[in-house]
């Protein structure tokens, strides 16, 4: 479980973070963002992740919104829907964290953790962790959090690699299993 959580979060520190931290950079929705999103899409091959990513986008900024009515965020879902682009969670992310105030540290920081909490979550639902051991764990992972953000705050989007080929194989055949454990 260790070795599966280690990749699992080198895989988002090297893919996903450099699309977050662009993301945060570019939240003036830009030229440069238009980049960014167009590249992000594309590369999302696994259509049950894609439309996952577009869902969790889309209840994100919800969420958001009800807690910051203030803020800008509604011109993020106009941006996304007037470019016939998903809102993809990790780009929805990055830009509404940056309208509302955060830095870009505490972004990628939450990131990582919601990263780790979701598949600890998954095992514990599973039932092949308890959740003393998945707490444990957590705790455990945050010490190797400031080690693959020092990999990966440098990176730009068009540095962003998938490391964990056998996790993108299994993410690839979900739609076809017989019986799906979790609904994404």
């Amino acid at each position: 479980m260790r070795q599966y959580l280690y990749a699992y979060l080198q895989q988002a520190a090297s893919a996903e973070l450099p699309y977050l931290t662009a993301s945060f950079r570019r939240a003036d929705l830009g030229k440069e963002f238009d980049l960014v999103a167009a590249d992000y899409h594309a590369q999302l091959l696994v259509p049950s992740l894609a439309k996952a990513s577009a869902g969790q986008g889309r209840t994100w900024l919800r969420l958001l919104t009800s807690f910051y009515p203030e803020a800008p965020l509604p011109e993020i879902a106009l941006w996304f829907a007037h470019r016939h682009l998903p809102t993809h969670f990790t780009l929805v992310f990055a830009l509404s964290l940056q309208r509302v105030g955060f830095v870009l540290l505490e972004v990628q920081t939450m990131f990582l953790h919601l990263q780790l909490r979701d598949q600890l979550s998954a095992a514990i639902r599973l039932g092949f962790l308890g959740p003393l051991e998945g707490h444990r764990l957590q705790h455990d992972f945050y010490a190797v959090f400031d080690q693959l953000l020092a990999t990966s705050t440098g990176l730009d989007y068009q540095q962003a690699t998938r490391t964990a080929f056998l996790l993108e194989a299994a993410q690839g055949l979900h739609a076809d299993l017989y019986s799906k454990l979790f609904q994404n």
